[in-house]
């Protein structure tokens, strides 16, 4: 690829030193004059009907400023499910954490124990923890219609994808295999706790939130609160991480405004860590069922994959299950149920319908390979995607180079054992790899630059960071479109009354949205400056770009493979991962940096979601039992390996300098690749995430 000035280089975050000093202010960092301090009180029950709530006590007890429940404050939370009226207190509560009420006070203290005071009589319904349990005929019902969540016709019927005939597809193979897997229920578990700071002035809200878009939680708590946009400023000015479940507004956003308002003084409401973990969505769990044909020369003739996500009592997110679309296959067919249980909420988490499925059906390919005495990597480059779903072309693909380079570094054919478990002893290394995709779309974004006669360049940018170095890959794609050095460029972020409309951080789309608007308002100010010249004393030359690209007749898409190598004691069920290779195809990197960064970290949520993290339930109380960073066992520092990154960067024609998704792709392979190498090591296949060391040792007995 061409060699740039500025994109393409290895930077340092612009707020580098402002983070690791401290002097960063985050939401929760905040101290308003006169700030009361909110709790929650939330379901002890996973399903029941409230009968009666008393406040006297609460009310009564010094300090004690505003409290709401489902009879002062009716306020529906639009985003909180796409299917149902959700409100912000419902009854009947749908699961343990379900909010009840909140209460502001003069101090955290006074709050939590007003929370105590709250009687609430509750009648508990019968509840039910698994999709599949809950589409039975004798399943209680968890919103009205059924357990099977309506799709976007408002029908009560499986998400289906075919292309081809399913049945000659399978007719048409030498062998059909069937298997099947599942996934947990996990946390997004990022290190920033939940936090919403709200103040009215007059008729005018501003939330301080922790969010990963400022625009979508504007446009949303304008639309929940019925007040209109001038009436609402969101300021989040930084963020310390979300991975998919802050790019909104929240209940505790729309809690604490409806708190100030009640109590007249600004209202901080903060999640404690086991809220974190119950009472914000996490990933859907899922149940998968395949059915694959093959030829005895490798190629793929029939997908077949009937799967079924747990959505808990709300639909959140899409609860679809990902990864057929990264293999070349005539005959496909994909039904997925998204299902209401009474576990915790379930939407987006990186990449959110690919790890999961990619695990499953990843799983079920290495099987086929060896069954048919194939290398699994040559099994891949025989089967994977040319064109998306067999019919679009698209605008480049490295996917081919991702195999091959990456199983290069990876030292593969050396690394990798044609008869798993066959290693004598009781430590035994093993060899997986798995591939995936990720749409890298382009759409609508704004822009703003501002050129003072002093030569600086101010862009107004709606972005947040939530450790992507968005800002700082804004201020590369504008030094470079502008032609001047990094120096000159100020990001102004995060305040809707300074920053226009972005897309927010999530689905991977910051670069290529926002990017492509700096690009083009860098575009249209150097042609002011042709015709006008500098601007002189106070005058200034402004920039506005509202951009919304479309690529018809192609897809857009980035490409990863990951290999990872593990040591499994088989006498303890232990699995340390002992090298790992992530080869990226995101078309353009922006910044190396930063870029190699994300990578890291997406493979070590996907080796954490492999063998170690799972929101576990007890069956008969229906009590979540691992919630919080303990219990789940989120990785840390002490568990992640190192990790080597490749990239293979595509010619691309699309997007601010060729540039393609990267932050979702890191975890989509990681999972199945950890899983693969597991079953090489030992030549037993655990079929259920996580892996953990009873399921080792129980395949093994």
């Amino acid at each position: 690829m061409s060699t740039l000035n500025s994109v393409g280089h290895p930077t340092s975050r612009i707020d580098a030193v402002k983070r690791v000093t401290g002097t960063a202010t985050y939401t929760g960092d905040l101290r308003l004059e006169g700030m009361l301090y909110a709790r929650v009180l939330r379901s002890p029950h996973p399903h029941a009907r409230i009968r009666r709530v008393d406040l006297s006590k609460a009310q009564s007890l010094p300090g004690v400023k505003a409290i709401l429940t489902r009879e002062n404050c009716d306020i529906v939370w639009g985003s909180g499910d796409t299917r149902n009226k959700r409100y912000l207190f419902n009854n009947p509560v749908r699961f343990v954490g379900d909010a009840v009420a909140a209460v502001a006070a003069i101090d955290r203290h006074t709050a939590e124990e007003a929370t105590r005071l709250i009687e609430v009589e509750y009648e508990p319904l019968p509840f039910v923890l698994e999709p599949e349990d809950a589409l039975k005929s004798d399943a209680p019902e968890i919103q009205p219609g059924g357990n099977l969540s309506p799709n976007n016709q408002g029908k009560r019927e499986p998400e289906v994808y075919r292309r081809g005939n399913i049945d000659e597809g399978l007719r048409a193979a030498d062998h059909v295999f069937e298997e099947q897997y599942s996934s947990a229920h996990i946390n997004n578990a990022q290190l920033e706790p939940r936090v919403a700071i709200a103040q009215w002035q007059g008729g005018r809200l501003t939330v301080y939130a922790s969010t990963q878009g400022i625009s979508n939680c504007h446009t949303e708590i304008a639309r929940d609160l019925g007040l209109k946009p001038e009436q609402v400023r969101v300021v989040c000015q930084f963020m310390g991480g979300g991975f998919g479940n802050k790019n909104q507004c929240h209940d505790f956003d729309l809690m604490a405004a409806m708190l100030a308002k009640q109590a007249g003084a600004p209202v901080k409401l903060e999640f404690t860590r086991k809220e974190d973990f119950i009472a914000v969505h996490g990933r859907w769990p899922t149940k998968q069922y395949y059915k694959i044909g093959v030829r005895n020369d490798g190629t793929l003739t029939a997908i077949q994959l009937r799967g079924y996500s747990g959505m808990g009592p709300y639909r959140k997110g899409a609860g679809g299950i990902g990864g057929i679309e990264i293999y070349q296959c005539a005959h496909v067919e994909r039904a997925v149920h998204p299902v209401y249980t009474n576990k915790a909420v379930s939407a987006n988490l990186r990449g959110p319908d690919y790890p999961q499925g990619v695990f499953g059906l990843e799983s079920l390919i290495d099987d086929i390979a060896y069954k048919l005495q194939m290398d699994p990597v040559e099994f891949r480059l025989k089967n994977m995607t040319r064109k998306f779903l067999d019919q679009t072309p698209y605008t480049s693909i490295g996917l081919e180079d991702c195999l091959r380079r990456g199983a290069e570094a990876f030292e593969w054919k050396k690394r990798w054992n044609p008869a798993p478990g066959s290693a004598p002893g009781p430590l035994k290394r093993g060899a997986g790899m798995g591939m995936g995709s990720f749409v890298s779309s382009l759409g609508r974004s704004s822009a703003v630059i501002d050129l003072d006669s002093q030569g600086m360049y101010h862009v107004h940018v709606g972005v947040t960071d939530v450790g992507t170095a968005a800002k700082t890959t804004m201020a590369l794609i504008a030094a470079e479109s502008l032609g001047v050095p990094l120096e000159r460029i100020n990001i102004i972020w995060g305040d809707t009354d300074r920053c226009p409309y972005s897309v927010g951080e999530s689905g991977s789309r910051t670069t290529t949205h926002t990017g492509y608007a700096v690009m083009e308002a860098a575009k249209d100010l150097k042609k002011q400056l042709a015709e006008k010249g500098m601007p002189k004393g106070t005058d200034m030359l402004t920039a506005t770009a509202n951009t919304n690209p479309t690529i018809p007749g192609v897809a857009r898409y980035s490409f990863v493979a990951h290999f990872a190598e593990v040591e499994v004691d088989t006498d303890l069920g232990h699995v340390r991962v002992t090298k790992y290779v992530a080869a990226h195809d995101s078309g353009r990197v922006v910044n190396p940096l930063t870029a190699t960064s994300q990578v890291k970290g997406g493979a070590t949520m996907g080796i954490g979601m492999a063998l170690h993290e799972e929101l576990l339930y007890d069956r008969a109380s229906g009590q979540p039992l691992t919630a919080g960073y303990y219990g789940a066992r989120v990785m840390t520092h002490r568990d992640t390996p190192e990790i080597e990154v490749v990239w293979v960067e595509t010619e691309e024609p699309y997007g601010p300098y060729g540039a393609k998704t990267l932050g979702e792709p890191t975890i989509i392979p990681s999972v199945a690749a950890v899983a693969n190498a597991i079953y090489n090591a030992i030549g037993k296949r655990v079929k259920d995430l996580p892996i953990t060391r009873d399921k080792i040792l129980g395949v093994l007995a």
